[in-house]
């Protein structure tokens, strides 16, 4: 791709231009332990799923960048997905993304609020825009999800057709159908290492729940024990069948002999009578 210019208002010019190699990144810290452990956890169930293929870009907290009126602005979303992104030579590491040069826009952008929405998220037209201006007018991203970890509040807004985001309804189960994804978004409660609390994770089309690593492990873990217990069952049948089927045998035997004794005490008798003169009854 090349370097393109646009305009979205008669104020506003954009356009798409590497960031120079010698550009200084800030290196804001995280809010929390939150932020990371979520965006990590979300790329590793698509990446266990096999859904991470080449030319996909998921990145947390990374720059995305876009030039307006001659100034560069950089916005770190706590996390994105983009699609159809260009590989980069051997040995160079992103530093940032640059969208309509390097890939397409980004697919869905989230940020994960730990406390009230500051000037930093607002719709500010002024150099440098807020996030949300950013996201809706400038990279024109289709989905902004807005996840509050503490209370477990997930917001969609998507791009309707005049331009502006529009928060979307939940389906009946919670979660939101992320096209650009495959699948649903929602929201989990549970433990996931050293973190208890509430997680943003992937569903599919058939309402199935994607599942970390640890959870597969622990699954392939349950399903060994319950398969080792049902073949201990089946032992436990087998032999409780040979058991039976040895008593029966043992019952046949004795049976035998019994019938056996009877024929020779019945042959010594009739010798006997015999050579007493008496013809026993048939």
């Amino acid at each position: 791709m090349t370097a393109s210019t646009v305009k979205i208002t008669p104020e506003l010019k954009i356009s798409w231009e590497k960031l120079p190699d010698d550009f200084i990144l800030e290196e804001e810290p995280v809010e929390n332990i939150d932020q990371p452990l979520l965006a990590a956890a979300l790329r590793e169930i698509l990446e266990i799923a096999g859904l991470i293929v080449g030319g996909i870009l998921i990145a947390p907290n990374m720059g995305i960048c876009a030039t307006l009126d001659e100034q560069l602005v950089i916005k770190a979303p706590d996390w994105f997905y983009a699609r159809n992104v260009q590989a980069l030579p051997n040995n160079e590491v992103r530093r940032s993304y640059t969208p309509n040069l390097e890939g397409e826009i980004p697919d869905i952008v989230m940020e994960f609020i730990s406390a009230t929405l500051n000037d930093e998220y607002s719709e500010r037209p002024n150099y440098p825009p807020g996030k949300y201006l950013f996201y809706e007018q400038i990279l024109r991203v289709p989905i902004y999800a807005i996840f509050r970890p503490k209370t477990g509040v997930l917001e969609i807004y998507h791009l309707n057709s005049s331009g502006k985001y529009q928060r979307e309804q939940s389906d009946a189960n919670g979660r939101y159908w992320i096209a650009g994804v495959g699948l649903f978004l929602g929201v989990w409660y549970g433990t996931k290492a050293e973190r208890t609390g509430y997680w943003l994770r992937w569903w599919d089309e058939s309402g199935q729940m994607l599942l970390w690593g640890a959870e597969m492990v622990e699954r392939e873990r349950q399903e060994r024990e319950i398969a080792q217990q049902q073949a201990e069952l089946e032992r436990q049948q087998l032999t409780i069948a040979q058991q039976q089927a040895d008593r029966e045998r043992q019952e046949r035997e004795i049976a035998q002999q019994q019938a056996d004794r009877e024929r020779e005490r019945s042959a010594v008798l009739t010798a006997q009578l015999r050579a007493l003169g008496i013809e026993p009854e048939a």
